[in-house]
């Protein structure tokens, strides 16, 4: 297959990981790249010595192209993404805030830059200042698509960017990839369909539920880390959403979070009361999202684990090797297109 994404990142397939937390570690990433796809290892968990030894472990394990992401909302996340340029990461996916710097020097060792993108403003914005490529995330994604579906989102950036679109949200199979790329994408990235692959760390249980679960069974709501966010329906997720904002669960949470990113609370503590009082609420939206997901990732937690997942999660009904769906998506494009083809004609 070769499409603009194709040839910008030097792939074989136009299939992308998207930075999940716990779920995008080295191996994962490794396995995507070597199966001719972009892994893209998630920072969000990691800090400083540890962003820089993922880094290390994923070029142990391929030599082959792939990406890290910076969610700049993050505590920490500048300092991560400082820490990809210097190590030189050849694909640097940024999100939640104004990654122009990270163009600027990424292009200065030839690192290309993607900026995650959810409307036609942010995509434009991105453009104007240098960002090779968007990823597009529609409404039916796990975690952070907004209220338009990426069947009408798609498009909508194609008539005013030039640069090439990655499209995120209710892609898993070739008919999504034939669907997106007709939509005006160059690629797709894959979060749910991947993370219920045999190369994946989520815990077996939650791959278990994601091909059980169909196209109906997620909640999506600010209640849960204070954006927009889509998880799995599930009685923990309920609960949570219901809740809300709790800030006392905050604050012990927090406490966690700084031990894993390596930030003393205090320095912590006073730079979210710094950024304001809508930034402050948000983090602490995130400070108990995290648990929750962690728990469920890692643990398989039903008790208070909630997981993000896509609607695509219907459409999931098998657990292979990341390179046995590649290929399979691969060849059946060539079906797909042929179907389309003689109902054209």
């Amino acid at each position: 297959m070769k499409t603009r994404v194709t040839e910008l990142l030097g792939i074989k397939y136009p299939f992308v990981l998207s930075g999940m937390s716990w779920i995008s570690t080295p191996k994962m990433v490794a396995a995507v790249s070597n199966a001719g796809g972009l892994g893209i290892l998630a920072t969000g968990p990691l800090a400083g010595k540890q962003v820089r030894d993922a880094i290390r472990e994923i070029r142990s394990l391929t030599d082959k192209p792939f990406g890290a992401n910076a969610t700049l909302l993050f505590p920490g996340a500048r300092e991560n993404a400082e820490i990809l340029l210097e190590e030189k990461v050849p694909v640097i996916n940024f999100a939640l805030g104004k990654g122009d710097w990270i163009v600027k020097s990424a292009h200065s060792y030839g690192g290309k830059v993607i900026a995650t993108v959810t409307n036609a403003k942010h995509a434009k914005r991105a453009q104007d200042y240098g960002a090779d490529a968007v990823i597009a995330t529609g409404n039916e994604a796990a975690a952070h698509g907004e209220e338009v579906t990426s069947l009408v989102l798609i498009p909508s950036l194609a008539d005013v960017i030039d640069i090439p679109i990655i499209a995120a949200g209710g892609f898993a199979d070739a008919r999504g990839v034939v669907a997106a790329l007709a939509l005006g994408a160059d690629g797709v990235a894959m979060g749910t369909r991947l993370m219920t692959t045999k190369e994946s760390p989520l815990h077996q249980y939650y791959k278990d539920q994601s091909i059980k679960k169909e196209v109906y069974d997620t909640l999506y709501s600010r209640r849960f880390d204070g954006l927009l966010c889509r998880v799995m329906d599930t009685k923990a997720a309920r609960i949570s959403i219901k809740k809300g904002f709790r800030p006392f669960a905050a604050i012990i949470n927090s406490r966690e979070i700084a031990k894993q990113v390596n930030i003393p609370y205090f320095k912590l503590f006073l730079g979210v009361l710094a950024s304001g009082t809508k930034n402050a609420m948000q983090l602490a939206y995130m400070a108990n999202a995290f648990k929750a997901i962690r728990l469920a990732t890692e643990n398989g937690d039903t008790r208070e684990g909630v997981l993000p997942t896509g609607q695509v999660q219907g459409l999931i009904h098998d657990e292979p090797t990341v390179a046995a769906l590649f290929s399979r998506i691969a060849e059946d494009v060539a079906a797909v297109e042929a179907r389309l083809l003689q109902k054209l004609s």
